[in-house]
């Protein structure tokens, strides 16, 4: 066990960024939850509000040996937007900002690489303006949010917002899928 790596993703809200990840070869856990606010234990109803610093996060736990955090980082870039402050579409406030939270020096270096090399293409047309930060006061979000794509397909955000994201994932990384 002592091989897995946990690397923490806002990119948005998490049953989209979670109903990507979970398909992807060498992820081996994908949790959703809130990091890096002020609140310990925060709610969901809290983390709502934008008062609490929180964001709407993915906990990945990955097998290095069969996928890289710069693979990860990859497939990050293509299913969200980077250049929306506070914003995924029609979500907005803080808890949806763009950001990478490292739980390892290495994380940090492959993400501000891809950072620099992104914004020195101007892959986006605009800033990136994802933050890049050590990971800190993570709490699991409730259990009703657990496999929320999974669990609901149907639901109308799921079908408008989370299934496209899935889809992109499949044709562009088919083969990092599980």
């Amino acid at each position: 066990m002592s091989d897995r790596q946990v690397l923490v993703l806002g990119g948005g809200c998490f049953w989209c960024t979670e109903s990507v990840y979970k398909e992807v070869r060498g992820v081996t856990d994908v949790e959703s939850g809130y990091s890096n606010g002020q609140v310990k234990q925060p709610s969901y109803e809290q983390v709502c509000t934008g008062t609490t610093g929180h964001n709407e996060v993915v906990k990945l736990e990955y097998d290095p040996a069969q996928i890289g955090t710069r693979e990860i980082l990859e497939i990050f870039f293509v299913v969200h937007d980077p250049t929306t402050l506070n914003r995924q579409g029609n979500d907005v406030g803080t808890q949806y900002r763009s950001g990478i939270y490292f739980t390892t020096p290495e994380q940090q270096q492959v993400a501000q690489d891809m950072l620099d090399e992104l914004a020195k293409d101007n892959a986006f047309g605009k800033p990136i303006v994802t933050e890049v930060k050590p990971l800190d006061n993570y709490w699991p979000a409730e259990a009703y949010h657990q496999d929320f794509f999974e669990k609901n397909p149907h639901q109308g955000y799921c079908m408008a917002v989370a299934a496209p994201k899935v889809a992109k994932f499949r044709k562009t990384f088919a083969r990092l899928a599980k």
